[in-house]
């Protein structure tokens, strides 16, 4: 099931903040999945598949620049932000008994209003309009085939799927700033994401540093 709105007026997203959408100019849409191979303790397996399954559309479109993931499961281009994913999943006992993907992606909205710092759209990009129900279907159809794929115990398919996912990571290579809620600032490289979600960074001193979720910012 995808429930998908030409016009969004309480966009959702990480850490309570908005969601700026131009009404009929982007896709916010959100997705079902039901796994039947992933437990909960491996939920953060939804969040590559998605990431990885939005990255694998948008590279066919955008050549001149990086598409990456951005830890966790933001779309960047460079160093903007194209597309912002909120999972939320339902859990019974050890299983997922599903998931619904919020997804949204600027498409056709050339300028932004809200005080988000760095957003950029497809057609800032590639400088053309594009058909946003053959876009929908188009995501939705990769993002089911990724799922459809690795929703699965093998685990050498489980870390084909993780290794991806580490392969499409923003900022992947050298030393970048990172901030952590207590105001410390400090620069380090990625050393490594377990497959629970688990953020590893190296500083320069070569220490490692590992962070959950929300505990740690990148600075862009």
């Amino acid at each position: 099931m995808v429930v998908y709105t030409n016009r969004q007026t309480a966009g959702r997203g990480q850490r309570g903040n908005t969601w700026e959408a131009e009404p009929g100019k982007n896709l916010t849409f959100s997705i079902l999945l039901k796994p039947l191979q992933i437990d909960a303790k491996s939920q953060f397996f939804v969040s590559e598949i998605v990431s990885i399954a939005i990255v694998r559309v948008l590279r066919r479109y955008i050549t001149t620049h990086e598409v990456a993931i951005k830890w966790p499961n933001d779309i960047y281009v460079g160093d903007k932000k194209i597309c912002g994913i909120l999972i939320e999943n339902s859990l019974v006992g050890t299983k997922i008994n599903h998931s619904i993907v919020g997804i949204g992606i600027n498409i056709n909205q050339r300028n932004f209003i809200s005080d988000a710092p760095n957003p950029i759209s497809l057609i800032n990009v590639i400088n053309q309009e594009s058909d946003l129900d053959k876009m929908l279907r188009e995501f939705c159809d990769e993002i089911l085939s990724t799922f459809a794929h690795y929703d699965s115990i093998d685990s050498s398919i489980r870390e084909t799927l993780h290794n991806q996912y580490r392969s499409m990571l923003w900022r992947k290579v050298g030393y970048h700033p990172y901030s952590t809620p207590d105001g410390n600032h400090f620069n380090a490289r990625i050393g490594d994401i377990d497959p629970t979600g688990i953020l590893t960074l190296i500083d320069r001193d070569n220490n490692p540093r590992s962070f959950a979720f929300k505990e740690v910012t990148a600075i862009v």
